[in-house]
């Protein structure tokens, strides 16, 4: 019986074990994964792939860059074994792959000016305080802010963190709204400004948060669930965290969410 359990849970991890190899897909997104200036593949993503695969029996690693939109479909089309890429991991996708449990949370931060002077710690503070908001293009956090009642015509739209860090800097705007790990980084050298302490915004009127993970094709459960295994050793360990923590990441990104929860099921 041996191979039609290998058929149904994928022979995957088997083929791995024998390559000596697996095949990683990342989209140059720092610090999710991306290739250093060294040329090495690095990345919170694959760090943390290199030691679980280490550990399933599987020696070595390889990048394959690609498009971000490209992932799923270049998982599907074989192209590579996972997608190592920090995911956010959401019904849609959901439909598509198989995901693991998620290594790492995130939570939206301000930047604000150094003491914080109209105290403003959630979306719901800006909205009442008629704070001058910014967030930068394409971010989720526009619809955090629209939710909460602030207008989507006052918000002022800046292209990344480095410009909402200028804008607050400048005084053209109060608050900068990102992800609490780019806004932590970002002020370091700031003597102007600070970031707020990390919270959840308010999605359908529940607090949310996001989470990311490793992408499967939706036949190779067992090495879904292996992987899995692995994970939550390095998480009750506090090993996750140590392997995560040169990319920018902190307790506060480290989570007990599951796959199925943030799929939805």
């Amino acid at each position: 019986m041996a191979s039609a359990s290998n058929v149904e849970g994928g022979d995957l991890l088997d083929r791995l074990r024998a390559q000596g190899v697996a095949r990683l897909g990342i989209a140059g997104e720092i610090p999710f994964g991306y290739i250093s200036k060294d040329g090495e593949l690095t990345g919170e993503a694959p760090e943390l792939a290199k030691v679980i695969f280490k550990r399933l029996g599987v020696d070595r690693v390889q990048p394959v860059p690609t498009e971000f939109g490209s992932l799923i479909p270049g998982l599907a089309s074989q192209q590579f074994d996972v997608v190592a890429a920090g995911m956010y991991i959401n019904p849609d996708r959901c439909e598509q792959v198989i995901f693991s449990d998620p290594d790492y949370q995130m939570l939206d931060s301000f930047i604000v000016r150094k003491g914080n002077p109209m105290g403003l710690r959630d979306y719901r503070d800006v909205v009442e305080k008629k704070a001058r908001f910014a967030t930068g293009t394409g971010y989720a956090e526009i619809q955090y802010a629209v939710e909460a009642g602030y207008e989507e015509g006052d918000i002022l739209i800046v292209p990344d963190q480095v410009a909402g860090l200028n804008a607050v800097e400048a005084g053209r705007v109060d608050v900068f709204a990102g992800t609490a790990l780019t806004t932590r980084e970002v002020v370091k050298k700031s003597a102007k400004a600070e970031v707020t302490e990390p919270f959840k915004p308010i999605v359908d009127g529940e607090p949310h948060v996001d989470g990311g993970g490793f992408a499967f094709r939706p036949t190779e459960t067992k090495l879904r669930d292996a992987f899995n295994a692995e994970l939550a050793k390095l998480k009750e360990s506090g090993e996750l965290l140590r392997i995560l923590r040169p990319f920018g990441f902190t307790e506060a990104e480290m989570t007990d969410l599951t796959a199925k929860e943030l799929c939805g099921g």
